[in-house]
């Protein structure tokens, strides 16, 4: 009878020791790449083009993906306001939406989809090819060449981008709200302007920093770890993008309750 309980605990104990294990992997991984990324050599043109592919190859999808969300939100909240005659609060609830929730996670999900995955799939492929192996024969470190750049370019292109997202999400919601619902433009830019203040701005731009370097950590780190061949890098792939969804949304509710801290609401 004890030696089944004992199977029974020690099959329990297996996956959470391996849990274990991966996250003190991670986070020795996380120290090495502040430890290579604070260090020389800098290669300025490696960063640049990470800036381009995380940044400038994004900007499509953020764009409609921001139009879309901002005209949604604006046509659903206009239909519930409508039932109690206040469509004019249409926009500062947009707006506040938007800024502090809607933009930072939408846009780190888009990221992660389209350019971590890429990451991730980038660097597995490298790992099971022997390219790894290949750029420390030639004396680079290739956390410093490969992971540090990608990183970098995710933390400072993800807040960009979420900027570029508030705008044209705001934009789309004051065009369904004007001219689909026949809000006034005075009263909704009124409250707009009233309710909406830069902190709630910020507090979003914040979020995305946060957002930016964990997705690019965790696709790094599972194209590091990838094993297995072809298949190996799918599967590296995959839970880099499902792991780093996960990561933004709970995240986001601590970094939500940090910020409210901070940023208190204003009256």
């Amino acid at each position: 009878m004890r030696s089944k309980v004992d199977k029974i605990f020690a099959s329990m104990g297996h996956p959470f020791a391996r849990t274990l294990v991966g996250l003190g992997n991670f986070v020795r991984f996380a120290g090495e790449v502040f430890r290579c990324g604070i260090r020389p050599p800098y290669r300025l043109h490696v960063l640049m083009r990470e800036l381009e592919r995380v940044g400038i190859h994004s900007i499509m999808i953020i764009a409609l993906v921001g139009l879309f969300a901002g005209m949604v939100f604006a046509l659903q909240t206009g239909s519930a306001f409508r039932l109690f005659s206040a469509e004019s609060l249409v926009g500062a609830t947009v707006g506040i939406a938007v800024t502090r929730e809607l933009a930072p996670v939408f846009t780190a999900l888009m990221v992660m989809a389209r350019a971590c995955s890429a990451m991730a799939a980038e660097i597995g492929t490298m790992k099971v090819t022997e390219q790894v192996d290949a750029l420390r024969a030639m004396n680079l470190n290739p956390i410093q060449y490969l992971v540090a750049p990608k990183i970098l370019a995710a933390t400072f292109m993800v807040p960009l981008l979420t900027a570029l997202f508030n705008t044209i999400a705001i934009w789309g919601s004051y065009l369904v709200a004007v001219y689909l619902l026949s809000i006034p433009p005075g009263p909704y830019m009124a409250h707009f302007n009233r309710i909406v203040d830069p902190q709630d701005i910020y507090q979003g731009l914040i979020k995305a920093i946060f957002f930016g370097f964990f997705i690019s950590l965790i696709a790094c780190y599972k194209g590091f770890k990838t094993q297995n061949g072809a298949e190996g890098v799918g599967k590296a792939t995959t839970q880099a993008v499902v792991i780093g969804s996960v990561t933004v949304l709970i995240s986001d509710y601590f970094l939500s309750t940090w910020l409210l801290q901070i940023f208190p609401d204003h009256s």
